[in-house]
């Protein structure tokens, strides 16, 4: 199975995409594996993650977007 190029975890999105999350994706950004990605863009660059405990209005919580080598993988 190929990722696609970018993933939400979030099912309001339009890039939200339930076979790929089904099937366990992985995150590796700058060489680490991250654990607490909610989207991501091969392409661009980027991932965003939770900023703290921070919510917005919506109850959602807020992110932050950290520019760097994105490498999705698929978790065995």
């Amino acid at each position: 199975m190929s990722l696609p190029d970018r993933l939400s975890n979030d099912p309001r999105s339009p890039f939200f995409n339930a076979e790929a999350l089904e099937a366990g994706v992985g995150i590796m950004f700058n060489g680490k594996e991250r654990q607490d990605v909610s989207e991501y863009c091969v392409s661009e660059g980027w991932i965003r993650v939770p900023a703290g405990k921070s919510k917005d209005r919506f109850g959602e919580p807020i992110t932050i977007k950290l520019k760097g080598t994105v490498e999705p993988f698929v978790k065995a």
